[in-house]
């Protein structure tokens, strides 16, 4: 009988407080970020019991999600998320809490910028109140959303409740073809075992691909976890994610440092651990992906066609698809590839780094946007915004006719002053395409940030072969 232990096991028994029976454990959190939208009944929550934060330093709060991104906001710009503000920077403060305010040069998307900041490290845990903070997972943390209810158990005793876990590994291999990025990977695993597939795993991803990505990427990677169920995904650390991490505001220092890189180095899966699931992707098989349903599972290459209700056995499979159909304004068998659009977005804690703003300036570069196209170019934090206007990819932005604005959730999530219309059709690099998910009666199309730059300067859904 196999005696190894994956990575999830050896974070997982490291943090474990308590055995509470029932299959339930107490487990420690060495790190908890707080938004404005979930955050705010958590904090009612301790009030009305007495209770402040237990360990505040262990905390951070960040303004993200209900805000404006447009230029010179701040966070009072957008009317609906004023009580949301104002409530986060009145309950930080009182519970000792450092926040990361709308004008602080640390500012973004709390799962982009708590890598960025050295707050996400190999072999912790970290919760927020948001579904995509498996995003850490990509340094090697055991990184996942939590409930409001949840939020205030952590602020109170900085530990949860929880259930083990089963594992799952996803092994990424072969060659991609040059355009293919992290988000096709993803997306064409989530096409392939559906968005049900995840439920009650933790996933690790590993394999040639994954390994040659950046941090960057394996930051998408690990973000759509979600989308197929899981409720975590992440990486074992290599010498990319020392030599990202190297440096950082909240990382260690020192000697400090040189152990904590030691440590870092036993945080991998052993040879003989045993999974209950394991999924080989052939990356050298994925073309561009688009979604063209309303799951993140209806999902196909660009040059492909939306499929037909009548040729699916399943019934009710049948029957979601025609459903689907119908939203998005589809015909069974239409070519993917021309479906025209009306706005594009580049932003979300999915596709809002430095490396994807790269990879969408490759196509528009020397090229203009369609006429009845809005676009939108949102960074996911204001260092990116910084880096990505020190080499000048907010020029070729805003001179290819994107709105290059300030860092937030933005068009992803339609909670704040960026939604599209209704009956509009968006093609977006955020990672939901749920009916309304980017405003009432939207339609959105998942897909990567390069061809969401081909589309939005086609004016329909393209094939970004056809502009690198």
């Amino acid at each position: 009988m196999s005696s190894g232990q994956s990575l999830f096991e050896k974070i997982w028994d490291r943090h474990v407080v308590a055995y509470l029976g029932d299959e339930v454990y107490l487990i420690h959190i060495d790190r908890h970020m707080v938004h404005e939208c979930t955050s705010g009944a958590a904090f009612a929550g301790l009030a009305r019991e007495g209770r402040m934060t237990r360990s505040p330093e262990l905390t951070t709060g960040v303004i993200d999600h209900i805000l404006s991104t447009s230029e010179g906001r701040t966070g009072e710009t957008f009317e609906g998320g004023r009580e949301f503000v104002r409530l986060i920077r009145e309950n930080c403060p009182r519970h000792g809490i450092e926040l990361i305010d709308v004008d602080d040069p640390r500012q973004g998307i709390v799962h982009v910028i708590a890598p960025e900041l050295g707050l996400a490290l190999p072999g912790t845990t970290l919760v927020c109140g948001d579904s995509h903070t498996s995003t850490c997972g990509a340094l090697g943390a055991w990184a996942w959303g939590i409930g409001t209810s949840e939020v205030e158990h952590v602020l109170a005793t900085q530990t949860i409740l929880q259930r083990r876990p089963k594992r799952m590994r996803v092994h990424f291999e072969g060659a991609p073809a040059p355009g293919i990025s992290a988000k096709d990977c993803i997306m064409h695993l989530i096409g392939e075992i559906g968005v049900a597939a995840g439920r009650g795993f933790v996933v690790e991803y590993t394999g040639p691909v994954v390994r040659n990505m950046s941090i960057d990427e394996r930051q998408t990677i690990c973000n759509m976890s979600i989308e197929f169920g899981a409720r975590a995904g992440l990486v074992a650390p290599d010498e990319v994610t020392f030599a990202y991490l190297k440096g950082r505001r909240y990382a260690p220092k020192g000697e400090m440092w040189d152990r904590a890189v030691a440590f870092w180095r036993t945080l991998k899966t052993d040879d003989d651990a045993v999974f209950d699931r394991e999924v080989v992707i052939d990356c050298g098989r994925i073309g561009p992906q688009i979604t063209w349903g309303t799951t993140p599972q209806d999902v196909c290459d660009v040059n492909g066609k939306v499929p037909d209700p009548q040729g699916i056995v399943d019934p009710l499979r049948a029957k979601a698809v025609a459903r689907a159909l119908e939203y998005q304004g589809l015909e069974p068998g239409q070519k993917l590839e021309g479906i025209r659009i009306d706005v594009a977005f580049i932003g979300s804690c999915t596709n809002s780094r430095l490396v994807d703003f790269i990879e969408a300036a490759k196509v528009l570069e020397g090229r203009r946007v369609a006429s009845h196209v809005r676009a939108l170019a949102v960074p996911g934090s204001a260092d990116v915004k910084h880096a990505a206007e020190e080499i000048g990819l907010d020029k070729i932005f805003r001179e290819a006719g994107f709105e290059w604005r300030e860092a937030g959730c933005s068009m992803c999530v339609a909670i704040n002053d960026d939604v599209v219309a209704p009956g509009a059709r968006c093609v977006s690099t955020s990672n939901r395409n749920f009916e309304g998910r980017q405003g009432p009666e939207s339609r959105t199309h998942l897909a990567s940030p390069a061809t969401v730059a081909a589309s939005a300067v086609s004016g329909a859904l393209a094939d970004l072969r056809s502009f690198v």
